[in-house]
């Protein structure tokens, strides 16, 4: 397969560097407690990192930088997660077929774009992020057996009103034996906020992060007012140990309400792309093979807990919106889109 040259969404091009193979995220997650560990050191220290930038003539030259790095991993075989795809499929309620779900292919991404969050150049702590959004392009259906190109890198980092936004970039390609298409197959955009940093404002990105979904204490309460619901999830308290058990994802908020507590929550929470990958499958055949899938985090899903959800044809168009919200309080979990491309 070649592989042409990645460049962030503002034309900047990546030096890439190819792994032998997808990392494990158990290791990523103890190199990022360190790494997160020598951040908080650092700015500790007089003159350590507050600000944040990406290049530009006039920029602080003391400011901290994303690494201008992608990395890669060619030759995924995807023929042996037939007993993986199925039990994901069973955890999301997903259709038994031989096709990977948008949702598994962010799974499988997902320990590459943690891994360059762990990289001893990446200016932002791993522990504490919060998962602000997703938006992911599905531009054809990926089927069990093919071979895969994964790819993902930092960029976009700009400020948010409790510290500053990031975009974490996965790439998926189908390996056919000859010359790749510059367009990935599918393409996941995950956001996520580090608080108490900064980075030089502007106009435009600070606009952007105003309408963030974890700024609830900007939005007066009651002001959102949920659809009528279309279905009811329950979800136990092993949700969590479940979704870890098959993403690999076994962050300790998601594992134990003990784990929980001793990061600020009363009980355990699912997984933010468990949510959005189940109202994916929620709204089923009909979104088709090609497709815009977004979706933005509100309040956490406490375990065990009760989810109503209500997934609607648009009115302004084709396609789907979907929402979350709490059956008891009406505090809104998530809410997103399915369009076709």
């Amino acid at each position: 397969m070649t592989a042409t040259t990645p460049v962030t969404s503002a034309g900047e091009p990546l030096h890439v560097e190819t792994l032998p193979s997808l990392p494990g995220l158990s290791g990523l997650y103890a190199r990022g407690a360190a790494s997160s560990g020598r951040i908080a050191a650092a700015r500790a220290l007089p003159g350590g990192m507050g600000g944040s930038r990406q290049g530009g003539d006039g920029e602080d030259a003391g400011a901290v930088m994303l690494p201008a790095v992608a990395y890669r991993v060619s030759g995924v075989k995807t023929a042996s997660l037939a007993p993986h795809l199925r039990d994901y499929q069973r955890l999301v309620h997903e259709l038994a077929l031989d096709v990977l779900p948008a949702g598994y292919l962010h799974v499988l991404a997902f320990p590459l774009a943690t891994a360059v969050m762990v990289r001893g150049d990446f200016p932002l702590p791993l522990l504490g992020m919060v998962h602000l959004s997703n938006v992911v392009e599905q531009r054809g259906p990926v089927h069990l057996g093919d071979r895969l190109e994964v790819r993902a890198w930092s960029e976009n980092l700009r400020p948010h009103r409790r510290g500053v936004q990031v975009d974490l970039v996965a790439e998926v390609r189908t390996d056919t034996g000859g010359a790749e298409s510059d367009q990935p197959v599918w393409r996941g955009v995950s956001t996520y906020l580090a608080k108490g940093f900064h980075v030089p404002d502007t106009g435009e990105a600070a606009a952007s992060s105003a309408e963030s979904p974890q700024d609830e204490d900007r939005t007066p309460q009651g002001t959102w007012m949920p659809p009528m619901p279309t279905g009811r999830w329950a979800l136990g308290p092993g949700t969590g140990r479940a979704y870890g058990a098959v993403s690999g994802d076994r962050n300790p908020i998601h594992m134990s309400a003990l784990a929980a507590k001793a990061f600020g929550f009363p009980r355990a929470i699912a997984h933010g792309m468990y949510t959005a990958s189940r109202a994916l499958a929620d709204v089923g055949h009909q979104r088709g093979d090609a497709f815009r899938w977004s979706v933005e985090f509100g309040k956490p899903v406490l375990l065990p807990g009760t989810v109503d959800v209500a997934v609607t044809p648009r009115d302004d168009g084709p396609g789907y919106t979907y929402a979350g919200w709490s059956a008891r309080s009406r505090q809104k979990y998530f809410e997103g889109a399915v369009t076709p491309l």
